[in-house]
């Protein structure tokens, strides 16, 4: 299946100085996947190691840290020469042995014609032993779970994808591509992003193997916990569990005490941290006062909790597969926790950071608040057609040159910009177009 990070692993093979790379992520999210196609496609050969696979494998590395050996073993494993620039060398489950992780600093330093690219989970990679880790030696990407554009591209919609990239998301589309893209935004607000249930969708349309993919996904993540963390099993999968059951509350603001009747921030926060660390779940902390940079105006206690998957999210919320489609108002709640925690996902994934929120008072909150340049940008999430009051307010008190609604197909309202929900990945994109567009009527009129 076609992944958006390809772009960044063509530029990685043909960049100057170019350092190992290690590819981190979430279990499950594609990372072995794209990095065999990438040597498939684009080098003469590709040697294949998996750590977890053969645990023997780690004693390669147990002698010394010697590229010229190290490379000799590996080529005496695979059964063919490794070649220098020709072979893409693919460390899986890098994780799993330290020694391997530590190798990568003096294949940057005495060995850089050779391509090695390592996968790892960030469950485990985050907590390789400080000593092991190579600082500054190391190529790092991250890859999460497919995009809603590498939904519709696993769709056989590539040609959708071009059309809508160039055109302005703001206007309006052709009825029938709206209601086209509108039905795939239902079936991914089911799915998610991970590849094996996208897969398993996309080849059998089949709703009850998708729930089995998940549900194995979710047994794993668990099984993880227990694996890799330091922090109290109990602490993270109570945590773990309670996160869908916050989003679904009006406020969504992070509870400890909704974790586990009195309980404090002190008992688990550090496991909490755990969970952000390994990529299972954004944090996305309040901005009393909308002042760039956000970073330094942002609540250390005020924040909520998204995970990385709606797919994951929708499942572990036990909302039935036809929750998308269905008009019981009853479940509207959770339509808009689905579309909240979708929009973060497309920006976090089109962006690579996770934004802010706003909230005044008790009186009006605003989703997300984005920092592009020097600008603090609103956006807001409607999975109706109802206006956005806090939106107003907020545009009352800070005047921003740029907002944002993302909203139910076919809904119009009275902002400064109105995305439809499954245009969400334009979100960045377009803000910066529209900053550059005041940033020039501004100059023509000095």
């Amino acid at each position: 299946m076609k992944r958006s990070i390809y772009d960044s692993l063509l530029m990685w093979k043909e960049k100057k100085g170019r350092k190992p790379l290690l590819l981190e992520g979430v279990r499950q999210c594609g990372k072995t996947y794209i990095l065999k196609e990438f040597g498939k496609r684009d080098y003469k050969d590709t040697a294949y190691f998996n750590f977890e696979d053969t645990p023997g494998l780690c004693d390669v590395f147990q002698p010394d840290l010697d590229t010229g050996r190290i490379i000799s073993r590996l080529s005496l494993e695979l059964g063919r020469k490794i070649e220098p620039g020709g072979t893409l060398v693919i460390l899986d489950e890098i994780q799993s042995c330290n020694r391997a992780i530590t190798s990568l600093k003096y294949f940057c330093e005495n060995a850089p014609e050779y391509h090695i690219a390592c996968a790892g989970s960030l469950l485990g990679v985050m907590i390789s032993k400080p000593y092991s880790f190579p600082i500054g030696k190391v190529d790092m990407m991250r890859m999460g779970p497919m995009s809603f554009k590498e939904f519709l591209w696993a769709n056989s919609e590539e040609y959708l994808v071009d059309f809508i990239e160039g055109n302005d998301p703001t206007e309006m589309l052709p009825t029938t591509l709206a209601d086209r893209l509108g039905t795939y935004l239902d079936y991914y607000f089911v799915v998610g992003g991970m590849p094996a249930a996208v897969e398993a969708w996309v080849k059998d349309k089949d709703i009850s193997k998708v729930e089995e993919v998940l549900d194995g996904i979710i047994r794993g993540y668990t099984k993880d916990f227990s694996k890799h963390a330091s922090e109290s099993l109990s602490k993270l999968t109570q945590i773990w569990e309670s996160i869908p059951v916050q989003l679904a509350k009006e406020n969504k603001k992070f509870a400890f005490g909704h974790v586990k009747a009195g309980a404090r921030a002190n008992d688990l926060e550090d496991a909490l941290r755990w969970l952000i660390n390994a990529g299972l779940v954004h944090k996305v902390s309040l901005v009393p006062h909308p002042a760039v940079p956000l970073s330094m105006n942002a609540s250390a206690t005020n924040f909520k909790i998204y995970m990385a998957d709606i797919g994951v999210l929708r499942r572990m919320s036990r909302l039935p597969p036809n929750f998308s489609f269905s008009k019981d108002k009853k479940l509207d709640a959770y339509r808009g926790m689905i579309a909240e925690n979708y929009v973060l996902s497309e920006i976090v994934s089109s962006t690579g950071d996770v934004p802010y929120y706003w909230r005044s008072d008790g009186i009006a909150e605003v989703d997300f608040i984005m920092q592009i340049g020097m600008e603090a940008v609103p956006i807001e999430v409607k999975a109706g057609d109802n206006r956005s009051k806090s939106l107003s307010e907020y545009i009352q008190r800070y005047s921003p040159r740029v907002a944002v609604v993302a909203s139910a197909r076919k809904s119009r309202g009275e902002v400064v910009n109105n995305i439809p929900l499954y245009l969400a990945w334009r979100i960045p994109d377009h803000i910066q177009g529209k900053l550059s567009e005041t940033d020039v009527a501004g100059s023509e009129h000095e």
